[in-house]
């Protein structure tokens, strides 16, 4: 005989698609589904929803029965049909994870289980790095019957939002200056972000506003030789600053690599550009349209519109363009030049030209 469930599943008729807070808000509330259905280009929210519903669903006298974790290319539908199937032993529901669900040749075959899931199994399917063509017979019933979450990539300028969030998750505070820097400097990938800031949390007392301090003697992100501080020297089109941040980067080029530098630069020069466009605008004009998120960075982008006009940022932007192609060895650097000279003679022409 089939267990009441002590936790109700939810009707999916009007939450069959949930951005990332609500649907781990509905999972610390208990508020389960039969059908998960986890996909897309960003990892990071679909392991922390995989890792919760693993180690939070269930007590750890449950799991033993009723937790049943398989990876994509071991398994196929008719096992997962046969682990779905089964009732759970001492508990409300039991959990069928599916890792690496991309690799599992035969997951659509898994559509008649999805028409039909049983009520007592709190199925997840983690379909990693890519979107599901929803448009196709599996992908219509799940978004019938399942709770659909699409994991997408951040845009550079939700990163920084993202990073302050995060941190006051985990009881601290970060200033735009600083969350920005954070961004800047390790880039888009949030779990690798995720993992910094947790080790700031374990060293740094709950409830602090992280200083730059911190964030230099914890993430190694140095206070004077960072982008930023790139961006404020090349704006200003000083020359010995910029040299001395320049020996720096090339001296320690797995800190700073070439081509995040060129890509840092080619954002700010293109925001640059962008501003000799919109004079008359007002802050928060300026704000919308350029992406800034804090009326904090807009003197640097009117300091380099002082001292690079229209034609000089054009130029700029075609020379980070070609040094991208130099540092990529695509058919310009046949000299195989060492970064770190390639990052001067950038510099040089930047600040001179």
């Amino acid at each position: 005989m089939q267990q009441k469930l002590s936790t109700p599943f939810v009707s999916l008729s009007k939450t069959c698609s949930l951005e990332f807070p609500e649907l781990l808000r509905s999972l610390h509330l208990k508020q389960y589904h039969p059908v998960y259905f986890l996909h897309g280009p960003e990892p990071y929210f679909i392991d922390r929803i995989a890792a919760y519903i693993e180690k939070e669903v269930l007590d750890e006298s449950e799991k033993a029965f009723n937790l049943t974790v398989v990876y994509g290319k071991e398994t196929d539908h008719l096992q997962i049909q046969d682990a779905a199937r089964r009732y759970p032993l001492m508990s409300a529901h039991q959990v069928v994870l599916i890792k690496e669900a991309q690799e599992m040749k035969s997951l659509p075959d898994l559509l008649s289980y999805v028409e039909k899931p049983s009520p007592s199994t709190i199925l997840a399917i983690c379909y990693m790095h890519k979107k599901y063509p929803l448009n196709s017979n599996f992908g219509k019933a799940l978004k019938k019957n399942a709770v659909v979450f699409e994991a997408k990539k951040l845009y550079d300028n939700q990163l920084p939002d993202w990073i302050s969030q995060y941190a006051k998750e985990r009881q601290l505070t970060i200033r735009p200056a600083e969350s920005s820097l954070i961004a800047e400097y390790l880039g888009a990938e949030l779990s690798k972000v995720a993992n910094e800031i947790d080790k700031l949390a374990l060293n740094v007392p709950a409830g602090s506003t992280l200083t730059h301090e911190q964030i230099e003697q914890y993430i190694g992100i140095s206070r004077e030789y960072n982008v930023f501080e790139l961006h404020k020297a090349l704006a200003a089109r000083d020359w010995p600053k910029t040299f001395r941040m320049i020996q720096y980067f090339a001296a320690n080029p797995k800190k700073n690599p070439f081509v995040v530098i060129i890509g840092a630069l080619y954002g700010f020069f293109s925001k640059v550009y962008m501003l000799h466009f919109l004079g008359g605008a007002s802050d928060n004009e300026l704000m919308e349209k350029m992406e800034v998120r804090n009326a904090f960075f807009l003197k640097d982008y009117r300091l380099a519109a002082r001292h690079f006009n229209r034609h000089k940022t054009e130029r700029v932007l075609s020379l980070l363009k070609d040094y991208d192609l130099k540092a990529k060895g695509v058919g310009v650097n046949t000299t195989n030049v060492p970064e770190g000279e390639l990052l001067r003679e950038l510099a040089w022409k930047i600040v001179h030209e």
